[in-house]
């Protein structure tokens, strides 16, 4: 029994079964997700009567990356065109979007929340006549904050 559970947590997760959730286009399936990144930006500080010649760092502000989605295009798809569409003068909503990675059950394993997205770039296919690649169009997402859990 103790071997069964030592094998279940003992290899680390593949990355191609996950799922993407929240856009206000629905369900949409996603090929690649890249971005998910979030970093703290250092201050640096030395008082002046300090023995040392090296200042002191103490954790700052927190930053996170822009998220781009990519996905195969399909007839009559245009849901991520018209979102982006919706971009008034800071007008549009803003979403949450859920990127979830999961096991071979469909359960969420790792879950990055993004809080407050809302699409900066949509980029269409290249087009080649002499490939056979799938169209794939990509959005760009910026957002606010970024919350990693593991269920």
């Amino acid at each position: 029994m103790a071997g069964e559970v030592q094998s279940t947590n003992i290899w680390p997760l593949p990355k191609f079964y996950f799922s993407v959730s929240g856009l206000p286009a629905g369900v949409v399936s996603f090929q690649e997700v890249t971005g998910l990144s979030t970093e703290v930006t250092p201050i640096e500080y030395r008082h002046g009567d300090s023995p040392s010649f090296y200042p002191i760092k103490m954790p700052g502000l927190g930053k996170v990356g822009n998220v781009t989605l990519r996905k195969g295009i399909f007839i009559n798809d245009t849901a991520l065109w018209d979102w982006f569409n919706q971009i008034k003068m800071n007008t549009i909503a803003r979403v949450t979007i859920v990127v979830s990675l999961l096991d071979e059950t469909a359960a969420p394993k790792m879950v990055w929340t993004l809080n407050n997205a809302f699409p900066i770039k949509v980029t269409g296919t290249e087009l080649k006549s002499e490939g056979n690649e799938v169209a794939v169009e990509s959005v760009e997402l910026a957002f606010e904050t970024m919350v990693i859990s593991a269920p």
